[in-house]
């Protein structure tokens, strides 16, 4: 379960088996996959609920803070979740859930956090479990987390009434712009929302030459794509992968034969053509 360290610090009784007396929090929430989603999810979480956390590689919460450690899944049991907020990897989502059931109340919310939902529906459907599925839209890579009011977050509409509210509620302290959508139109948007932007970025990469003393356009469109190479492999694997994609790759495509064709030509008239659409489009 990928995951960086965790931001927050603090002093836990070694083994991670004792919590340090109840939070006064709303629900219990177990959160899996110390990663840099599910560390921050964790963190704010924690603001208002009792929270236990667990990775499978325990350094990676060594460090964490006003939660409670989890060393083994079966300690589960005892922390008895309301709800389980899984932020693994996108690769080992389905198998990490396998892994904590025989352990989760009957009552228990499986949710998940996951950028492409892929066969997420169809394991819901067969869990048992009430569930919830949300996306928060923004990335500590990039986005300024402590200043999320610009950012958005999705909620899937086939999720269980209590998660959708009590998401609806987490998401709005932080003034997040919710929107609310299936599972098939979930990833269908991710293909324009992520794909583009990823596949742009891993173009540009591509073509670098570390020879090149760069621009201040270039430098930024360079950081970019360092910040976005810095992710799991698997995860801009799986956005690349989803069924959705091709169809986006086809647009980018013709998009660069237009372009090919306007420079080939110097025709400086359907460039400005060109220009004034592609300003018009980022109204």
């Amino acid at each position: 379960m990928s995951a960086i360290r965790a931001p927050w610090r603090g002093v836990y009784p070694a083994g991670g088996a004792t919590y340090s007396g109840q939070r006064g929090g709303t629900m219990r929430i177990a959160v899996i996959g110390f990663g840099k989603m599910g560390s921050w999810l964790a963190g704010a979480l924690a603001a208002e609920n009792e929270v236990a956390v667990y990775d499978i590689d325990c350094g990676k919460t060594h460090n964490a803070a006003n939660v409670r450690v989890l060393r083994e899944v079966i300690q589960l049991k005892d922390f008895k979740p309301q709800m389980l907020v899984n932020a693994v990897n996108l690769q080992n989502i389905i198998t990490a859930f396998e892994q904590v059931k025989p352990h989760l109340p009957a009552d228990c919310i499986i949710t998940d956090v996951a950028s492409i939902k892929g066969e997420l529906p169809q394991y819901y459907q067969k869990s048992g479990f009430r569930f919830g599925s949300v996306h928060p839209m923004f990335g500590p890579t990039f986005a300024r987390m402590d200043a999320l009011k610009y950012e958005n977050a999705i909620i899937i509409s086939e999720s269980d009434k209590a998660a959708a509210s009590f998401f609806r509620t987490f998401f709005g302290r932080y003034s997040l712009h919710i929107t609310e959508c299936s599972f098939a139109e979930h990833d269908n948007l991710m293909a324009y929302s992520l794909t583009l932007p990823f596949t742009s970025s891993i173009v540009f990469a591509a073509c670098l030459d570390r020879k090149v003393v760069p621009g201040t356009t270039f430098a930024r469109h360079r950081k970019i794509a360092q910040g976005l190479l810095g992710e799991d492999d698997f995860l801009l694997a799986e956005v690349l992968f989803n069924p959705h994609s091709l169809a986006q790759l086809e647009k980018i495509n013709s998009r660069l034969e237009l372009l090919k064709h306007i420079i080939k030509d110097r025709d400086y008239d359907e460039a400005q053509k060109f220009f004034a659409k592609l300003r018009a489009s980022l109204v």
